[in-house]
């Protein structure tokens, strides 16, 4: 073989690399290209929640370093897609006092919402005798004294979104719902949450702040 020979074999070689980076690269712009002009038609938006109400049926320190909380909780979701449903495949709830976890997590039924379709769930949440931090006591003592609790019922799970026959893989979700106890009962002040069973109904519609990402 020539020397001429190997030259052209080298030039086909390399026209051929360029061909295929360049038909790679053109893939790539047309598949952005198509999954923008999607975006575009579809306008997914994330799920909006609302913590309605709460009920109170203890919420009190019960040795220096436990708590006790049983709550039971009024959420609703509203996905607000004309072309898009959601599949709610897990979906995890629990209560929280001052960045700390204070209830255990309550499995949700796995559901599907259609669009613009509305869902409500009423978990209960329960804590029996949870270790917390020394401090925490003292603050709900004081929260109290005050008349003014705020406890944040929060929602970890997972997502899948729905366009005709097709379903996405799957999206983490987060919900962080504030909810606003407020006795201004002087009598109630000090001991309102003491007694398990003396139940204490919230009307709180508070919306939730609500993350999805990949």
């Amino acid at each position: 073989m020539t020397s001429k020979d190997c030259g052209h074999d080298d030039d086909d070689r390399k026209g051929a690399f360029h061909r295929l980076i360049g038909g790679i690269l053109t893939f790539i712009v047309l598949f952005l290209l198509v999954v923008f002009i999607i975006w575009l038609v579809l306008r997914p938006t994330k799920p909006r929640f609302v913590l309605q109400d709460a009920t109170v049926y203890a919420f009190n320190v019960t040795a220096p370093n436990l708590l006790t909380a049983t709550f039971q909780v009024t959420l609703s979701s509203r996905n607000p897609n004309e072309r898009i449903g959601v599949y709610y495949e897990r979906l995890d709830v629990h209560a929280s006092y001052r960045n700390q976890q204070i209830t255990l997590p309550t499995r949700m039924p796995y559901t599907y919402q259609g669009h613009k379709d509305v869902t409500i769930w009423s978990p209960f949440l329960y804590g029996n005798n949870v270790p917390i931090a020394p401090f925490l006591g003292v603050a709900l003592q004081q929260d109290q004294n005050a008349g003014f609790v705020i406890i944040n019922v929060k929602v970890n799970g997972r997502v899948k979104w729905k366009v005709g026959t097709w379903v996405s893989g799957r999206y983490h979700l987060n919900a962080n719902c504030p909810a606003y106890l407020s006795f201004g009962n002087n009598n109630n002040k000090g001991n309102a949450f003491n007694n398990i069973g003396s139940a204490i109904k919230f009307q709180i519609s508070s919306s939730c702040h609500v993350d999805v990402a990949i």
